[in-house]
């Protein structure tokens, strides 16, 4: 390369795939792989005449798939008298097939709420299923020519860990990351074959292999404490519908953890926890306490939820939490008074737990 040259610019995944529909509904006989590398955008940028591009044929094998993910009809159409020739075979999407039927019609409403709903997640964490659905809506011609409104929302996983995870997932690629387990005072790198990121309960997981233990396991995102590294390694997931599957489980930890707990009414507790956990709150005036039923699928998260109201709440049941909490409680009053003797801090901290 020249000191004057440059290299070609970076074009986003969502225009490369649109440009490769439109390429391949533009045409009725079908592109072949070279032509397609050669002439379409995203892909003509990096495309050599005679040089090396088994790196650019890699990202269009995953491009195909993405597509057909999308619900696109890309067909493949073997060259007549030469069938198996991977080098002479045509992509094409049939117009036909991937039309809106003709008795779909939308509203401008509602291709305005359509075009909204896609952006919903746009430069978000989750910007890669918005990216991809917005594609597909403009492939079928579905476009919005009013404007939609002053401000898209964005939604954003709170967790930084979860863009690099997603990535890992659609590539089947194995991962790193520092993870810091409750009661430990330093992290370990874990090495995990990612398989579902789920949300539960307001908080995302990740179930996957670890590579170590050789064995499945679920990571909650918040407890990442440092980057995620995605490896050059991959693997093949054994199975399907790991989701549902990741989900059941911690659905049937949470049925089986319960814990009974005392709420003082009026307060931010009962606002709180009621909201969460509680389907009605019994009437009380204020001062006055109620008993709640919690279900928990993380029992070290509900003691930090516990313990951060206080004298608001009190740990009726299992006695394992009410310790947990105690345990808090006079951890936090050591650390902002290292005055107090040990007896007034025993009995402050056992009178809510």
């Amino acid at each position: 390369m020249s000191p004057s040259s440059s290299p070609p610019s970076r074009v986003p995944v969502e225009e490369r795939l649109f440009s490769l529909v439109l390429a391949l509904l533009a045409t009725e006989t079908g592109l072949t792989k070279n032509e397609i590398l050669s002439t379409v955008q995203g892909y003509r940028q990096r495309y050599t005449s005679r040089g090396d591009n088994s790196s650019l044929e890699r990202q269009f094998e995953r491009d195909k798939d993405d597509i057909r993910e999308l619900g696109v009809p890309l067909e493949t159409v073997d060259a007549p008298g030469d069938a198996g020739n991977n080098q002479l075979l045509r992509y094409r999407i049939p117009k036909g097939a991937y039309d809106l039927p003709a008795d779909v019609v939308f509203s401008p409403e509602e291709i305005t709420l359509l075009g909204l709903a896609a952006t919903v997640w746009r430069e978000g964490s989750l910007s890669a299923e918005s990216r991809r659905a917005l594609m597909k809506l403009r492939s079928l011609g579905v476009e919005a020519d009013e404007p939609i409104v002053g401000y898209a929302p964005r939604l954003r996983a709170r967790e930084s860990a979860f863009e690099p995870l997603n990535v890992a997932l659609e590539r089947h690629t194995i991962v790193q990351f520092p993870y810091l387990k409750p009661g430990e005072t330093a992290s370990r790198t874990r090495t995990v074959a990612p398989l579902a990121l789920v949300q539960h309960q307001g908080r995302w997981h990740l179930q996957g292999i670890d590579q170590d233990a050789n064995g499945s396991r679920t990571f909650l995102l918040s407890r990442m404490v440092g980057p995620v590294k995605v490896t050059g390694r991959t693997f093949v997931p054994e199975g399907s519908d790991f989701a549902a599957r990741a989900l059941d489980e911690l659905e049937r930890i949470w049925a089986n953890n319960v814990a009974e707990i005392e709420v003082s009414a009026g307060t931010d507790a009962a606002a709180r926890l009621g909201k969460r956990y509680g389907d009605a709150i019994p009437a009380a005036r204020d001062g006055e306490s109620f008993r709640l039923t919690v279900n928990y699928s993380d029992f070290n998260i509900l003691a930090d939820q516990l313990a951060s109201f206080g004298p608001e709440v009190l740990v009726i049941s299992p006695d394992s939490l009410r310790t947990a909490v105690r345990d808090r409680l006079i951890a936090t009053f050591r650390a902002h008074d290292d005055s107090a003797g040990e007896g007034s801090t025993e009995a402050r901290g056992g009178s809510h737990g």
